[in-house]
């Protein structure tokens, strides 16, 4: 018999963060997966989906209705909770600091959209390490592919769904390009993943 770890030193290395990316067949994606990670999730969610600038979002309202988490537009200078979705508002990146709050930016596009999942996964990568989880959903473009990179390069975990399966190919297969990806998975069974990652180191 191994003696167990003290708590202190499991909470430690205990996931602390999932981010999830996607653009094109996102909102579809991301209400299949929030709809089966459950209730009481010991992380919070970080969510950049593309969306139109010119329209007040409802995504928030869309995506609450799929799930039992609590999901809003991510605010200025907010601390992020477990349990709770925070989505990057149209036209503002989404960035979080190593003590969990939350900044937006309107500084410049990045691979022409703001937000953009690079930001998010790359600041991702710099508060949490290897406490992070990056997940690349269904999308056009090559958004997410360098961010990736940087959530794996320190030492973070990193999820694609499998571009098979995606509604649009192009973002899940740049970022399954970059070799730095963990699992592969069809749509419906990345909620298991992510929620068998962020239990699993607490006990």
């Amino acid at each position: 018999m191994t003696a167990h770890q003290p708590p202190a030193v499991a909470g430690e290395d205990a996931y602390a963060v999932a981010a999830i990316a996607s653009s094109a067949g996102g909102v579809h994606a991301l209400g299949v997966l929030l709809g089966e990670l459950g209730e009481d999730l010991p992380v919070p969610l970080l969510v950049v989906q593309h969306l139109d600038r010119r329209h007040r979002t409802v995504i928030a309202d869309v995506l609450a209705r799929r799930t039992d988490l609590n999901v809003k537009l991510a605010e200025q200078d907010e601390r992020t909770e477990p349990g709770t979705v925070y989505i990057a508002p149209p036209d503002r990146h989404l960035l979080v600091a190593s003590d969990g709050v939350l900044t937006l930016s309107n500084s410049a596009l990045v691979h022409f959209v703001r937000p953009s999942a690079d930001l998010l996964f790359e600041s991702v990568a710099g508060a949490y390490g290897p406490r992070a989880i990056a997940t690349v959903l269904t999308g056009t473009g090559v958004d997410g592919a360098m961010g990736v990179d940087a959530v794996k390069s320190r030492g973070g975990t990193v999820i694609v769904q499998d571009p098979q399966s995606a509604e649009f190919k192009s973002m899940p297969q740049t970022a399954l390009g970059t070799g730095a990806v963990d699992f592969v998975l069809p749509l419906e069974e990345i909620a298991a993943v992510i929620r068998g990652l962020v239990e699993t180191k607490r006990h």
